[in-house]
């Protein structure tokens, strides 16, 4: 799983809730960041905030489709952005899921298993 926020507390929150599910877990801080990782490393799940330094999450996302190896990844917006018009733009750009800060992290988990479990039948 990759996690793509400018906020080191955020990032590294996320990160050790996601690897106590038993996540592999990689950290960028930029959209920069996160496209170098995916060229050495192949996440299943991105996790993104959109609000970032370099580009935006809607720029990353759309970039990241773009790519062979992440075309079909499942991409989540972790945002503060949570108007509908928001959503609309996020799901246009390429997320499969929009997710507003505070994280809902039930529901967050809940998403996680049903991707998990569709890996498993493919």
């Amino acid at each position: 799983m990759l996690i793509v926020d400018d906020n080191p507390d955020a990032s590294e929150t996320l990160a050790m809730l996601m690897q106590t599910l038993g996540n592999e877990v990689r950290v960028a801080a930029n959209g920069n960041g996160a496209l170098k990782e995916v060229e050495q490393w192949n996440p299943d799940v991105c996790l993104l905030d959109i609000g970032l330094p370099d580009m935006d999450g809607y720029q990353l996302a759309s970039k990241l489709r773009c790519r062979p190896e992440t075309a079909r990844k499942v991409l989540i917006a972790v945002t503060g952005y949570g108007l509908q018009q928001d959503k609309e733009k996020a799901i246009a750009a390429g997320f499969d899921h929009h997710f507003v800060k505070p994280l809902d992290v039930r529901r967050l988990f809940s998403l996680l298993g049903d991707v998990a479990s569709r890996a498993d039948r493919e």
